[in-house]
């Protein structure tokens, strides 16, 4: 029964077979392999812009930074939530690819700022040579509240930050879930003028790639050189591709992630039949919820694996109302859903 996170469940078959295929045989080096090739055009015609720059890396957080320091100046400004992995998960690693900027935090709901509170936040700014400039919004979507940016909320942002002269980035950690969820396509997505998206793979069955995207093609040769200076250049790279290859075919990224939402679904109904409080809307694949201290306790004791959010103890008053983040993934069954409802 382990819901700690969908980074723990595995990759799927057919992932460990595209890469099997991948390793007969050599291939030239650093991402000059035609199957390298391949996979970012195919990406160029899933999102609909032939001339956009991509590029694969193993990680998120590496991913997130790289797109950034394309995006913003070292004296720039770069507007997220509040609660974005830019901010608390990444150890200041968009800021040292960048070499300066500067993360400005926006009060959420439910995972997301509002239009208001980002024009507020680009207006308030300080001008002239003493403050940073505002460069970049950066969007989180699914949410780190497990919730949906809609595409016209996504299309209201970057007229605002277009307005004002920034670039907008998102965070596709869980992009697959989103889109899944929505019913919409890459396309519709950079449809809303998005400059940098990262399309996240590893929390959806990957083994660990994640594709940069930047609507500039003429940013390719930069974002390559980046990511070479900071040591994420892999030399056997069709190993990266053959994994984003597996991903793309069929439309496997959504089948994944459809199984994993349905899944999170299934729980949170669950969890609310048998008394459960849910903190946010359930609308991907992550369900946040409080229970008492004691139930917390009995269900760590059981074998059940999940965080508490915050960051909390299983000692102290039993019952006192603790939060939880349970995560499905692409392989989550109902057995195993069923086994942790019946131990709650």
């Amino acid at each position: 029964m382990n819901f700690a996170s969908d980074n723990a469940g595995p990759a799927h078959p057919s992932v460990w077979e595209a890469m099997a295929r991948a390793d007969r045989g050599h291939a030239t080096p650093y991402g000059n392999d035609d199957l390298t090739r391949d996979v970012a055009n195919r990406l160029r015609d899933l999102i609909g812009l032939p001339d956009a720059a991509v590029a694969l890396v193993t990680t998120g957080t590496a991913a997130n930074s790289l797109a950034l320091a394309c995006l913003c100046p070292p004296w720039g400004r770069i507007y997220c939530a509040r609660e974005a992995h830019i901010e608390v998960d990444e150890l200041g690693a968009p800021e040292a690819f960048i070499g300066g900027g500067k993360l400005t935090l926006l009060d959420t709901e439910d995972g997301r700022f509002t239009p208001d509170t980002l024009r507020h936040a680009i207006a308030s700014a300080q001008s002239g040579i003493h403050a940073n400039v505002p460069a970049v919004v950066s969007l989180t979507n699914l949410s780190e509240a497990g919730t949906l940016w809609p595409l016209a909320d996504i299309a209201e942002v970057v007229e605002i930050a277009h307005g004002a002269g920034l670039k907008v980035h998102l965070d596709g950690a869980r992009l697959a879930n989103a889109i899944a969820a929505a019913d919409y396509d890459l396309r519709d997505l950079f449809a809303t003028g998005l400059d940098a998206v990262v399309f996240g793979g590893t929390k959806n069955g990957l083994p660990g790639v994640e594709a940069v995207i930047l609507r500039n093609g003429g940013k390719q040769l930069e974002l390559e050189q980046r990511r070479k200076r900071f040591g994420h250049l892999l030399s056997k790279h069709r190993y990266l591709a053959a994994q984003m290859d597996a991903y793309l075919t069929d439309g496997l990224w959504r089948d994944l992630a459809t199984r994993a939402n349905a899944a999170a679904a299934k729980l949170s109904q669950g969890l609310q039949r048998k008394g459960a409080t849910l903190l946010h809307p359930v609308q991907g694949n992550e369900v946040f919820c409080a229970l008492p201290r004691a139930i917390h306790r009995a269900l760590n004791a059981g074998g059940a694996a999940y965080y508490l959010i915050p960051d909390a103890s299983l000692d102290g008053p039993e019952d006192a109302m603790l939060g939880a983040r349970l995560v499905c993934n692409w392989s989550t069954d109902e057995d195993e859903i069923e086994a942790f409802l019946a131990l709650l």
